[in-house]
């Protein structure tokens, strides 16, 4: 009786996790071609293999259901490796991966950041395809969630940041 309940509590806990929401992660060629027949505000968060805070983010921020949701319902997300060697095409010019030295990056993460490569580093690109916000560093699911909210209701249209988050209602902690 011990055994099948441990094998039941285990296939039970496998089964949640694996269903689980989580983050959809487009290549940059299809999220721009689905942004024209669906316009959508676009998240990219540019990261490296070896940036170990860009794997706690993705352990912590991106693997949380809620956050999941919500990239999912309301923006189209890309993962661009700051040192990625796939060429992409992006507004009539091709970006490719360059290696000067021992220094080694993506043209495109480096047109991002304006020549400040930072990892990780969100990006928030409007309907239109152009960069609205860029913020360097981790951010803990607390803190993504509020610029998550911000940036797709448009608040910064009329509120500064400090209006909008004290009004803010979290669905992490409700």
């Amino acid at each position: 009786m011990k055994k099948i309940l441990v094998t039941f509590t285990l296939f039970w806990v496998t089964f949640q996790i694996d269903s689980q929401e989580k983050v959809n992660w487009l290549s940059f060629e299809k999220a721009i071609e689905l942004n024209k027949k669906n316009p959508k505000p676009i998240l990219i968060d540019i990261y490296t293999d070896w940036c170990g805070y860009c794997k706690k983010m993705d352990k912590e921020t991106y693997a949380n259901t809620i956050i999941a949701k919500y990239i999912n319902e309301h923006f189209y997300a890309i993962k661009l490796d700051g040192e990625g060697k796939e060429d992409i095409n992006f507004k009539g010019k091709t970006f490719t991966h360059k290696q000067e030295g021992r220094t080694q990056y993506h043209e495109l993460a480096l047109a991002f950041l304006e020549g400040k490569l930072s990892y990780p580093t969100t990006l928030f690109l409007t309907k239109k395809e152009e960069l609205l916000q860029k913020i360097p560093g981790y951010l803990s699911k607390e803190r993504f969630e509020k610029i998550l909210t911000f940036f797709k209701t448009e608040a910064y249209n009329d509120k500064t940041w400090e209006e909008f988050e004290k009004n803010f209602k979290s669905a992490l902690n409700p």
